[in-house]
C-alpha cells in the first residue's frame, strides 16, 4: 500500500493538489487498492486527529500572535529593532533579522513572519539604497529564525509525532535560533562592508530608545512566560496557549488601548484560516501515517538502514540529505507529520536524542521554505521585493551557507540542542 500510497501522492503534487486533500486521497487510494481494509478507516484517522487536546494549542498561539502583532506593539517592535540596529553597517538589513527574534516569540510561523516584517522592511530597506534581491532574501531567510524561537507551530506538530514533551522542544529551541540569528548578522555585516554600504547617522537619544523597549517589554517577556510556564509546570501546553490569548488581550485593552471589535474579529478570522489550513494538513497526515503504520513502513526503513548502513554519521547525513530533498517541494508542516514516525525509530536505533532530531528536522525544513522550486517566504519576499526570483536566489548564498552551518553543528553537537 505505502508504494501505491507514494505513487498516488507525487501525481496529485505534479497536478497542482493542495497538500491536505492530496494527503488524504492518496491515503484513500492505497486503502482501496488493498482491498481488504475498510475505506472508512482513512474517515477515522481524519476524525480521530481532530479530537487530540493539544492539538488546541495551535490556533490559541495563532490568535495569540495575531492580536499582538496587528495593532501597536507590531509597529513599536519593529521600530525599536530598526533604531537599536541603525548604527552598524548593514543596520537596516540585521533589522529583519532582530525582528525575526522578537516576532519569533509572538507567532511561531514562518510564513506570517515573512509576510509581516516583509511588507513593512523591505520597502523601508529599498529607500536606504539596498537591492531589492538582497532584501527579499534576507527577509525570506530571517523569517525561519521565527519557527526556532518559541512558541514554534512545527515544534508542536514534531511532538505530535515524536511524543517529546513540547517544553522540552521549546527550550532547546532557544539557542540555535539565537545562534542562527548571530549568524545572519555577521552576513548582513560582511555584505554591507564588501559592497560599501555606508552607515546612516540617524542617532536615537537614549531615553527614547529606552522608552520604546518599555513600550515593546510586555511582548517580549511573552515567550519568556510561555518557557517558564512549561517548564516548571504552571500549565499544559494548551493551557499556556489559551493564558496567551489572555494576556494578548488584556495588552490590547488596557495597555496599547487599540483593539477595536473590527480588529478582533479580523484577528480571529486571520487565525482561524490559518489553522484551518495546518488541521488539514495534520488530518492528511494521520490517515497517510497510518497506512504508513499497516505496512510496519518505519521500522522496514530503520531495519533496511541498519543492514546496509552501520555508522551513525552517515545515517544522520543521509537523514539530512533526505530532509534537505524533501523541503524542496514540501511545505514545513507537511514534511514533519510525513518524516517524523519515520526518523524517529532510525533515530532511537541509533541513539540520537528524539530533541535533537526535532531541531535538525526545524532547521532543515525550515531551509526549504526558501530553497526553489517551491520556497514559500522566498516567493512571498520576492513578490514583495518586486524582484526577480533568480536574482532573489543568488543573493541566497551567504545566508543559506550560514544555514548549512547551523544545520551541521547541531546535528552533531548535542550541547546545541540542551533542554
Amino acid at each position: 500500500m505505502t508504494i501505491v500510497m507514494i505513487i498516488a501522492f507525487c501525481i496529485l503534487m505534479m497536478i497542482a493538489v493542495p497538500v491536505g486533500y492530496a494527503l488524504i486521497i492518496s491515503a484513500g487510494v492505497a486503502v482501496l487498492w488493498n482491498g481488504y481494509v475498510p475505506l472508512s478507516i482513512v474517515a477515522q484517522q481524519v476524525y480521530d486527529q481532530t479530537q487530540s487536546f493539544p492539538m488546541l494549542a495551535l490556533p490559541f498561539f495563532m490568535l495569540a500572535g495575531t492580536l499582538m502583532l496587528g495593532g501597536k506593539l507590531g509597529t513599536q517592535l519593529l521600530e525599536l529593532a530598526s533604531k537599536a540596529m541603525q548604527r552598524w553597517r548593514g543596520g537596516p538589513l540585521s533589522t529583519t533579522v532582530i525582528s525575526s527574534v522578537v516576532f519569533g516569540g509572538v507567532s511561531g510561523s514562518a510564513v506570517a513572519n515573512a509576510s509581516a516584517l516583509g511588507s513593512v522592511l523591505i520597502p523601508w530597506q529599498k529607500r536606504q539604497g539596498y537591492p531589492a534581491p538582497l532584501c527579499a532574501a534576507n527577509n525570506a531567510t530571517s523569517a525561519v529564525i521565527d519557527v526556532l524561537i518559541p512558541p514554534s507551530i512545527p515544534m508542536i506538530l514534531y511532538s505530535l509525532v515524536s511524543g517529546v514533551s513540547i517544553a522540552n522542544l521549546f527550550i532547546a529551541g532557544i539557542l540555535p535560533g539565537l545562534l542562527m540569528a548571530a549568524g545572519f548578522i555577521f552576513v548582513c555585516w560582511a555584505i554591507a562592508v564588501r559592497r560599501g554600504y555606508a552607515v546612516r547617522d540617524e542617532s536615537t537619544r537614549k531615553r527614547d530608545l529606552a522608552l520604546l523597549a518599555f513600550r515593546s517589554l510586555p511582548a517580549i517577556l511573552l515567550p519568556i512566560l510561555i518557557i517558564l510556564g512549561l517548564r516548571f509546570g504552571f500549565a499544559t501546553p494548551t493551557e499556556v496557549a489559551v493564558l496567551s490569548v489572555v494576556y494578548s488581550l488584556v495588552l490590547s485593552i488596557f495597555f496599547y488601548r487599540d483593539l477595536t471589535w473590527k480588529r478582533f474579529c479580523d484577528n480571529f478570522v486571520e487565525a482561524g484560516s490559518a489553522t484551518g489550513v495546518v488541521m488539514l494538513v495534520i488530518m492528511g497526515s494521520a490517515a497517510v501515517g497510518w497506512v504508513l503504520t499497516f505496512d510496519q513502513a518505519p521500522q522496514h526503513f530503520a531495519t533496511w538502514v541498519a543492514e546496509n548502513i552501520s555508522n551513525p554519521i552517515l545515517i544522520i547525513l543521509m537523514m539530512n540529505i533526505l530532509m534537505l530533498i524533501i523541503g524542496m517541494p514540501l511545505d514545513l508542516p507537511p514534511s514533519i507529520l510525513l518524516l517524523g514516525p519515520i526518523f524517529v525509530p532510525l533515530a532511537d536505533m541509533i541513539g540520537l536524542d528524539r530533541v535533537q532530531l526535532g531541531m535538525m528536522m526545524v532547521i532543515n525544513l525550515g531551509i526549504g521554505l526558501y530553497t526553489p522550486p517551491i520556497g514559500t517566504t522566498l516567493f512571498i519576499s520576492s513578490s514583495i521585493a518586486r524582484a526577480p526570483l533568480g536574482a532573489t536566489t543568488k543573493e541566497l548564498w551567504p545566508f543559506f551557507t550560514m544555514a548549512m552551518l547551523l544545520l551541521i553543528a547541531v546535528s552533531f553537537i548535542p550541547a546545541l540542542t540542551i533542554y
